[in-house]
């Protein structure tokens, strides 16, 4: 279906592929990872024909239907979020398009003199728009949209007035409208909450056509695709199953590889030590000369490339009271929704309380109210003595000084810190090398995320609020927080999408329940005393509403 062949392509010094090849099959779910840097995006813009390799073929039906979901979506305006998706769902969208100024050409009298053309088009196009199930697309884009969250009123409203978060939505529900034969999609979980995660999961298992994807939800890749293609060091490495099987596979190989690597090691050694030991003896000078000619002739294996962790001890935070946070009477409301109605919750000390809910339940809310970001309408927030808080949100990246490296902004935060110290955590969350002398204004969402929870870390705080916490982190990267944090001798309150962050680190889960917009009270809030494995375990559902 789609084959690349003995590829190679580079950017200046940076070598991403050196004559590699991979082939995406029909029906074929395939996920794409790899460090970052390794190419996975720059595969996609070469299948998408925006750019080229410098040496090799891609190449694939010039049929082929392709629909690509990018985190660069462009603008959106003027238009209703139900119009935006079907408007740009390809030629599904085009021809729902040009089928609606075609009829009102047919109601335009200055237009008499065209009519016989214009039924003509008319009638193509409609014949092509209803074999393609176009009289349908208006309630599989409604359908589409309620999966990735929208609310009704969201549907028919206005798409710029969206955030680009929920734009994020509209631009993969276009993609996903389209129903083309191959989806590329990079990371599409991005943007979602678990609710819109399991939906899209779902839909994917379902999708007839073939779909090539990246994506930093080890569970959402465990579940949809059937085979991993590995891009490092220039090469594609395929391994066919889900990830949890690629990690097995990997780990043996590289085990495998590193007893292959000492046996030789230990072969030449004794070699070496015989052609040393006999160099000049001339009664063996022809053992000595057939000896050295047999390892000029050996390949000498490398060691297997491995993405280094660093293992850095961070600090124990101090003691804060048994009783953290307490919420007495809490009312809340946005306009007409209710939010909060009476709500109590007693947070003690060393509990993890994972926060879940569907959109407008309060989560975000909830944290910010928690960490002094809002006031409540009625009731209190009181917290506990001897606390020291440390709230991460999107909005934390916003402390970050643009014109600073990364390694400038850890010496400003922690001045009296030695450089070897700041490396050292700075590896821990994957800065390594020349990344420690980026600036903080080139760095990626995952990167200033990385930066903002290292600050966090180092002097950590004894009760962490953690808002989405995991959001455009790479796999490597969620397993060092968690495994960073499951040592934590501290108190957290958190809401995550990540369901290994989920299951790693929560000891409580609070799922609240939103009213319907109208001033209706919001149902009580569920308080499960138990673990995230636990609560799905005895409720079936890996989320609000949502059964497995």
């Amino acid at each position: 279906m789609i084959s690349l062949s003995n590829i190679s392509k580079s950017y200046g010094r940076q070598i991403l592929f050196v004559e590699s090849s991979f082939q995406l099959n029909p029906q074929e779910k395939v996920g794409l990872i790899g460090p970052n840097g390794s190419g996975k995006t720059t595969l996609f813009r070469m299948i998408m024909g925006e750019e080229s390799a410098d040496e090799g073929t891609v190449s694939m039906p010039k049929r082929l239907t392709v629909g690509y979901f990018r985190q660069d979506i462009g603008e959106m305006q003027g238009r209703s979020v139900l119009e935006e998706s079907i408007s740009g769902s390809g030629q599904l969208g085009d021809l729902h398009h040009e089928l609606a100024e075609l009829e009102h050409a047919l109601g335009d009298p200055d237009r008499a003199d065209e009519m016989e053309a214009i039924l003509e088009r008319f009638g193509e196009v409609q014949d092509q728009y209803q074999h393609l199930g176009g009289y349908e697309v208006d309630a599989r884009a409604r359908e589409i949209l309620a999966g990735l969250g929208f609310e009704t009123d969201q549907v028919d409203g206005d798409v710029g007035a969206l955030s680009g978060g929920w734009k994020m939505r509209v631009g993969m529900a276009r993609v996903l409208l389209g129903r083309p034969e191959v989806l590329l999609m990079d990371e599409p979980t991005n943007h979602l909450d678990i609710e819109s995660i399991l939906w899209l999961e779902q839909f994917l298992k379902d999708y007839s056509g073939a779909l090539l994807m990246t994506c930093h939800d080890r569970d959402f890749m465990d579940r949809v695709v059937t085979r991993i293609v590995d891009i490092d060091g220039g090469e594609f490495t395929s391994y066919t199953g889900n990830y949890e099987y690629y990690v097995r596979e990997r780990a043996l190989a590289e085990a495998n590889r590193e007893a292959a690597m000492a046996r030789q090691q230990a072969m030449l050694a004794k070699e070496r030590r015989f052609i040393d030991r006999f160099a000049a003896h001339a009664a063996k000078s022809a053992q000595v000369q057939s000896r050295v000619k047999k390892l000029e002739k050996i390949e000498v294996l490398e060691p297997p490339r491995q993405r280094k962790v660093v293992q850095f001890a961070f600090r124990k935070p101090p003691r804060s009271g048994d009783d953290v946070v307490a919420i007495d009477g809490l009312g809340k409301r946005y306009g007409a929704r209710v939010i909060y109605d009476d709500f109590s919750l007693i947070i003690r000390r060393r509990e993890r309380w994972c926060v879940m809910g569907r959109n407008g339940a309060g989560k975000t809310t909830l944290l910010k109210l928690v960490a002094g970001a809002l006031e409540p309408d009625v009731g209190s927030v009181r917290l506990g003595a001897s606390l020291k808080v440390g709230y991460f949100a999107q909005q934390s990246l916003d402390q970050l000084d643009p014109q600073l490296t990364v390694l400038e902004q850890l010496q400003r935060e922690f001045p009296g810190e030695t450089q070897g110290v700041l490396r050292s955590l700075l590896g821990a969350f994957q800065f390594s090398g020349p990344d420690v002398e980026k600036l903080v204004r080139v760095l990626s969402g995952g990167e200033r995320s990385r930066l903002v929870l290292a600050i966090m870390l180092f002097d950590p705080p004894n009760f962490l609020i953690l808002d989405e916490p995991t959001n455009h982190l790479d796999l490597e990267s969620k397993e060092m927080l968690v495994s960073a944090l499951s040592d934590f001798d501290g108190t957290m309150l958190f809401v995550s999408h990540d369901r290994v962050f989920l299951r790693g680190l929560s000891t409580r889960v609070l799922e609240l329940r939103p009213g319907d917009g109208k001033g209706g009270a919001p149902e009580p809030p569920l308080v499960y005393d138990g673990s995230y494995i636990e609560f799905v375990q005895r409720t079936g559902s890996e989320a609000a509403g949502v059964h497995r």
